[in-house]
């Protein structure tokens, strides 16, 4: 790796061959993988991973005002889910359609397991 004090054998190989200097400040394969395989089980929400507004506690079931509250919260979020799925759909918004542009999925509410950039979890892995 190159250091932040270059040589004259540094300055002399950029002038020559930028993009040689360039790629010696890459990580190797070895390093790349490391971090893609760590931040993938980061990353991944496990089966048994809660997320806001979708379950409620059986101690708020008994209080009817915590209740209808917490059912009026998960309302507003299916409702939220919604519009983002419908922006999602919406061909007039150019930054949501076209070859090679996923789906803004990242605040959606609710995700099913593995990696899927969804879900609002109670706690992060990261």
């Amino acid at each position: 790796m190159p250091t932040e004090e270059a040589t004259e054998k540094d300055w002399e190989l950029f002038m020559k061959k930028p993009e040689v200097l360039l790629l010696e400040c890459f990580p190797s394969q070895i390093q790349a993988t490391i971090v893609m395989a760590i931040l993938d089980v980061l990353s991944n929400h496990s089966p048994d991973e809660e997320y806001l507004g979708e379950k409620s506690e059986s101690a708020w079931a008994e209080n009817p005002v915590i209740k209808t509250t917490f059912e009026k919260f998960n309302g507003k979020l299916k409702e939220l889910e919604g519009i983002i799925d419908e922006r999602n759909a919406n061909k007039v918004l150019k930054n949501r359609n076209g070859a090679g542009i996923v789906p803004y999925e990242f605040l959606k509410p609710f995700s099913e397991p593995g990696v899927t950039g969804k879900g609002v979890p109670y706690s992060i892995s990261i």
